[in-house]
């Protein structure tokens, strides 16, 4: 797996536990069974080793959590969406809901 540049500058080396972690939050209590979290794991995984780079930025790896997560349950997308953008107030869900619903129509 590539080394993960923070957007501080740091590099670290990827933590798959960190990933799951993050993704069972954001689907805490959704209907979505282990063997689907699992393949949404090896998705992300594959997307990122797929970059060819020996390092990428910590952005692509929430970017990508977030496609996956789009895909999986749109409301596991959401939650984890407001904690990586930092959302601030209840208009900034309000857009992303409304994106969200456009791109499903």
């Amino acid at each position: 797996m590539p080394r993960v540049i923070k957007s501080d500058g740091a590099r670290e080396p990827f933590d798959e536990a960190k990933l799951r972690a993050g993704l069972l939050r954001a689907l805490e209590k959704r209907p979505v069974d282990t063997e689907e979290v699992e393949t949404s794991i090896s998705r992300i995984l594959h997307e990122l080793r797929s970059t060819g780079e020996r390092e990428v930025p910590s952005r692509l790896v929430g970017e990508t959590v977030m496609k996956e997560l789009k895909r999986v349950d749109v409301v596991a997308y959401v939650r984890f969406a407001s904690v990586y953008r930092d959302f601030q107030d209840v208009s900034e869900f309000q857009d992303e809901i409304s994106k969200l619903k456009l791109e499903l129509e």
